[in-house]
């Protein structure tokens, strides 16, 4: 039996929100150049009883790439640029402009977790772990599966 269905954007921000996720999802983005957005999407798919085919994989990169290389990346990289203090710059505009870039930021993760929403299969299953469709993503992402801490992050999301 399928799981009630939740939004994407709204079980990802209460995942988000639990202990040790967000060290979980950063630590992943920033040492194993892991997607968030394409790994909060496979623990959703988990435990909504979705499905992830091989054609569904590569939809959900294929998206999160184009995502990732025209506005997440940009905006993230500007965002952290900002964060650092510059001799020129007044910190009360420097961090004016970090929020607005901050917002951006985030507005194009929620759009792209609503395309990764939009391209998954309807529920056929019931809820399920979700190590298994991380290990999946992350195969589809780069070369070398961060296994470890794909189970940290896994055991977090299923806390």
């Amino acid at each position: 039996m399928a799981a009630t269905s939740v939004a994407l954007w709204d079980w990802a921000v209460a995942a988000y929100g639990r202990t040790g996720v967000s060290e979980a999802c950063l630590d992943l983005q920033d040492t194993a150049g892991q997607s968030v957005c394409l790994l909060l999407w496979a623990g959703w798919s988990a435990q909504m009883g979705r499905r992830l085919d091989a054609e569904a994989l590569d939809e959900a990169v294929d998206t999160a790439r184009a995502w990732h290389d025209t506005a997440v990346d940009p905006l993230r990289e500007v965002r952290r640029r900002l964060k650092r203090p510059h001799p020129d710059l007044a910190p009360d505009d420097r961090e004016a402009v970090r929020d607005l870039v901050k917002a951006a930021e985030l507005l194009a993760e929620r759009r792209l977790l609503l395309a990764l929403e939009a391209l998954t299969p309807a529920p056929t299953q019931s809820p399920s772990a979700p190590l298994d469709n991380l290990l999946a993503v992350s195969r589809q992402w780069s070369a070398t599966v961060p296994r470890s801490a794909l189970t940290t992050l896994a055991e977090r999301l299923s806390a």
